[in-house]
């Protein structure tokens, strides 16, 4: 096992990216690092091979959070990070300090999502992803991968930042990564570790909602719905919805995404699944 080499700064970055290996692949995250950052990094291995390069970036993203959201408390365990991307064979860790990506403070200038920014995530939290695209950009074009793995469980992120390399004409290729759950059914996230005992036991009724809701496909969109509704027991739904693959509204046959947001206790969660309609 080898320590992959940290940059903190811009050119500590050049400087390790200069030594021209022929693909490489970048997972983007906050930190935190669990199990679902751990398959992005072995499927970014399988796509660059063993000459490749792969990448993690660990910054948590100012931009991306709303007034009284858990930015502060966000959790920040680098030392772990920095192990986990160890055991996982990662080459470079780009780990900046805000100052550092930030140089000239909040930017004036940032990645309008477009209308489905405004919607599902971006309804409960506005201008969330407008910061999220403005850093996802930032980091694209510092490190200068191939590919860019993203997982699923963040699936409005994931269609929107293919969106946004699509308008932009940016070179990368986005990969999506499927979602990894616990034996519950509980999928994997950073802020999983703010729910209590009690919170825990009850926030697995969004992994089972999904899995009724894409049981019941056959009888269309009003049953994935019904399904799912019957098993949000236990958590304050924010949101449950039925979309297109691409997030459209009212999908009536073919691929589509059921997704839905809800709160245990004040630990907000999302999650979502495919579904195919007749």
């Amino acid at each position: 096992m080898t320590d992959p080499i940290v940059a903190r700064t811009r050119d500590d970055l050049a400087e390790a990216l200069s030594r021209g290996e022929q693909e490489s692949a970048v997972v983007l995250t906050m930190g935190a690092l669990h199990a679902g950052h751990r398959a992005l990094m072995r499927a970014a291995r399988e796509l660059v091979g063993a000459g490749g390069a792969v990448m993690v970036t660990v910054f948590v993203n100012p931009l991306q959070f709303g007034p009284g959201e858990d930015f502060e408390r966000y959790p920040r365990p680098f030392g772990a990070d920095l192990a986990v991307c160890a055991e996982e064979g990662v080459d470079v860790v780009f780990a900046p300090a805000t100052e550092e990506l930030y140089p000239l403070g909040d930017p004036q200038v940032t990645v309008e999502p477009g209308p489905l920014g405004a919607e599902l995530e971006g309804a409960v939290r506005p201008g969330h992803f407008a910061g999220v695209l403005t850093v996802v950009a930032k980091l694209l074009n510092l490190t200068v991968p191939s590919y860019a793995l993203f997982g699923e469980k963040d699936y409005q992120q994931l269609v929107l930042v293919g969106r946004m390399v699509a308008d932009l004409d940016l070179p990368y290729e986005i990969v999506g990564v499927p979602t990894v759950r616990e034996g519950d059914g509980l999928a994997l996230s950073s802020r999983n570790r703010y729910l209590s005992a009690d919170e825990r036991a009850a926030a697995p009724a969004l992994g089972r909602a999904l899995e009724a809701g894409a049981a019941a496909a056959a009888g269309g969109p009003d049953a994935v719905l019904a399904a799912a509704r019957a098993e949000l027991t236990g958590v304050e739904l924010d949101y449950l919805e039925l979309r297109g693959a691409d997030l459209e509204p009212d999908p009536m046959s073919g691929p589509a995404r059921l997704l839905v947001a809800a709160r245990a206790g004040t630990t907000r969660l999302i999650d979502n699944i495919a579904v195919d309609l007749p």
